[in-house]
């Protein structure tokens, strides 16, 4: 029962948005009583909390198939997971990233705040671990291809333009070239 509330709300918070949708509103599409509702989730924000979670990790399971592909160079693997962004915001469904949504969101919760936070570390993390197989200067390059990942997310939302993958990914070709590593390309 747990689960299924999870992927009503997951449903539900991502298209309309968290605030747009309140409890009355989980629990009758759900088709569930409000008290089985609160038996998993005592609160609001503790079923926002999972919704966070469980995005974050398959958000991050995808991520880390992708960086950790059998025969393909780390600079490949980089470029795929930019060319996989583009694909999934080439839905009609995709509204951007859910932890900057939930972010603007939130008002600050510490809860949300926390695993937003966590969420974009560990994708830094994985592009660390990626530039440091190749280039000169790992940390620098890997920020700068962050910030790219992110700036494409957000302007994705903005402008429901899913070609910003690929501007983002053109600009990450032009900074490994620029680190003056001499990677497959």
């Amino acid at each position: 029962m747990r689960n299924h509330i999870l992927k009503v709300a997951e449903r539900l918070f991502y298209d309309e948005g968290i605030r747009a949708i309140g409890i009355d509103r989980i629990v009758a599409e759900a088709d569930i009583a409000k008290a089985t509702l609160y038996r998993h989730f005592p609160a609001k924000t503790d079923l926002v909390a999972a919704y966070l979670k469980a995005r974050n990790q398959r958000v991050l399971e995808a991520m880390g198939q992708v960086a950790t592909a059998d025969k393909a160079s780390p600079v490949e693997r980089i470029r795929a997971i930019f060319r996989n962004l583009h694909e999934k915001a080439d839905t009609p469904s995709f509204r951007g990233c859910a932890f900057m949504l939930a972010l603007a969101e939130s008002e600050g919760t510490p809860e949300v705040v926390a695993i937003a936070r966590e969420h974009k570390n560990v994708v830094r993390q994985i592009l660390l671990e990626l530039c440091r197989d190749f280039a000169r200067e790992p940390e620098r390059l890997s920020k700068r291809i962050a910030l790219c990942y992110e700036g494409a997310l957000a302007t994705i939302a903005v402008d429901r333009d899913p070609g910003a993958a690929q501007v983002a990914l053109d600009i990450v070709n032009s900074l490994i070239e620029a680190d003056g590593t001499t990677p497959e390309l």
